[in-house]
This record gives C-alpha cells, structure tokens and sequence, in this order.
C-alpha cells in the first residue's frame, strides 16, 4: 500500500500496456502522455495520469540503454507476402541477416493498419533488436510505437514521415519514364489502375504517370481499388467500358497487373494490338518462363539488402539522423505494349 492507501504493483516492471488497459486507452496514448508529446485531449491525460500514479508505472531507463540488450534478432514486417515483391524482399534480408548470424522474425498485415500496430506491440514485447516495416498506409502509428520505446526501425518500400528511415525506390520517376515511352509509341488514352491514395507508392507513381502523360498532351483517368489480382479485373473492365475507351493501361504494382491482363483477355481483346498493359514490379526470372509484360521494374533484392544493412547500422548508431534512399527503377519493354493502332 502506498502512502494513501492505495496498492501498488512494487514486486515487477508495470509494463505500458498494463496501464493503457487501466485507462481505457492504447499503448500509443499513454506513451504520448509519459513523454508529453503529441495531441491528448485533458480528460484522456488526467485518465492515463492516474493510472500511471495507481500502478506506479515507471518508463524503462534510456532507450540507449534497453538497446544494449542484444537479442541477435530483427523482426520484418510486410503488407503483403504473397506478393513476389515483398518475397523477394524478405529472402534480402535473410541473408544479410545471416551474415552477422542474426534470425529474422516475419509477419505479414494483409495491408491491415491494425495487424501492423498489432505486430509491432508483439514484437516491442517480445525484445528485438530493430525492426524493418512495409507501412500499410504511412506507418505513423507503428513507427512512434517504436519511436517510442528506443526501438530502431527503418521503413521499407513506402513513404513516410521525415523523422524516420525509409528505404525504397524511386516510384514517381519510374513512372514518368513508362510514361514517356507509351507517348512515344503514339498513345494519347490512358487508365491508371491504382491502389489506395493513401500508399505512397500508388499516390506516387499514379503521380509521375499522369503528370508527364497530360504534361504532353495525354489524357488520363485514374480507377482506384485494392492492390490486388480481383480488383485489377474489376477496374479494367470499367474502364474498358468508357467510350472511347484507352489504348494503353498502366496497373500500379504486379497484382493488378495481372488482373488487367486476365480481364483484357476475357474481354476478347488482343495484347498490345487493341490494348497495350504495362505495370509496375517485375516477378523474378525463376517465376516466368517466356517474360511477356512491360514493367517498371524495382531492385527487390538490393532494396531489402540495403535496408537490412541501414537497420544494422541504425541499431548501432541510434543517434545518426533519418535517412530517405531512394534506389533507381529501370524499364523492361515487352510484348504487352506496341504501337497505337
């Protein structure tokens, strides 16, 4: 009992979401209340101040100091690994995690915002090392998570705040470039298949397409919906409907791609001669034998490689600033674009 009465949990660590559970909050807004940082409304403060007295909660030393505890183990979490992609990612960081005989613990959101703040709460509890993170939107809330409790963390592939490291390709540019090529083979009718507006990599590369397409003269209509095979057939045959319709498609990542091609197809129309289909990732060489669609291709293994070794540098140097790399994307022209006919 503590000097008014009441008891205290003296005999171990309180742990953060023991008192977020007390003050009918998440883990974020005690952390946001301990730290006195960011936006919590007065009532919700006083809410999560009283149970911090209550249970006597006292945050864990230095984060330098939490990090000293070596784990010799690094969690990647993913939106989506059934998406070659993101596979391929994956095996990049294995193996650069192998080098320093580091294991890798997966988990994969489904491109789920609350199984990405659910993976990172596991893996704050579990103790690791640091933390690699495909955002399903922007990350903000998983990132602080770690922020937060000292944990370095390093995102992948998609855009997100200054504050944090990032490590992806050059989107905005790739496209532009697919752009200039498909202007180039005489097609002025364009439609994007696009994922939701708030993954960067789709706002980016919708972006860097349409801007150099109506820059020259090109008009285009953008189609949103999941990043997925099922809805690359369902905008394609949308916008296969519009009259007239396009005369060249450009699906924003591989899944949608390959949804467009199945609905082309469908459809009864001829890949490129009435249609031409391009996307954006390309599937490793193992995957495909005869190499048919027209890519803006990403460096998926050097992408997770890079920043697998920006993690370790990051876990070894905590107080080095964020970093954003940008790596160069490269266009494959194939059979599924031809000239405007």
């Amino acid at each position: 009992m503590d000097a008014n009465g009441e008891e205290r949990l003296v005999s171990r660590r309180v742990t953060i979401k023991e008192v977020a559970k007390r003050a009918g909050v998440g883990t974020m807004t005690v952390s946001r209340v301990v730290r006195n940082h960011g936006y919590v409304s007065d009532s919700v403060r006083i809410r999560v101040a009283e149970a911090v007295r209550e249970l006597g909660y006292r945050p864990n030393g230095s984060a330098r100091s939490l990090r000293l505890r070596r784990t010799d183990t690094i969690a990647l979490i993913v939106s989506d690994i059934t998406n070659p992609f993101f596979t391929t990612i994956a095996r990049a960081v294995e193996d650069v995690a192998s080098e320093s005989d580091n294991l890798v613990l997966f988990g994969n959101t489904d491109e789920s915002e609350s199984s990405e703040i659910r993976y990172m709460e596991m893996v704050l509890q579990k103790g690791v090392d640091g933390v690699l993170l495909v955002p399903a939107t922007d990350g903000r809330v998983a990132l602080e998570l770690a922020q937060a409790s000292g944990l370095p963390v390093v995102a992948i592939d998609r855009r997100v705040s200054p504050a944090f490291d990032c490590v992806r390709c050059d989107s905005e540019g790739g496209a532009a470039l697919l752009a200039d090529r498909l202007l180039e083979l005489g097609h002025r009718r364009f439609a994007i298949l696009g994922g939701p507006d708030e993954v960067s990599t789709s706002h980016d590369r919708i972006q860097g397409f349409r801007l150099r397409a109506e820059a020259k003269g090109g008009q285009v209509t953008v189609y949103h919906g999941k990043l997925t095979v099922v809805d690359g057939e369902r905008l394609t045959r949308v916008a296969m409907e519009a009259n007239p319709r396009p005369t060249a498609i450009f699906a924003v990542n591989n899944f949608l791609s390959f949804g467009a091609l199945n609905a082309v197809g469908a459809l009864g129309l001829n890949v490129p001669d009435e249609v031409s289909v391009a996307g954006f990732d390309d599937l490793p060489e193992s995957m495909v034998n005869f190499p048919f669609l027209t890519v803006v291709s990403q460096p998926a293994y050097e992408l997770g490689a890079l920043a697998a070794r920006h993690l370790f540098e990051r876990i070894q140097n905590p107080a080095l600033p964020p970093q954003d790399l940008a790596l160069p994307t490269t266009l494959r022209e194939r059979s599924s674009t031809g000239p405007r006919r």
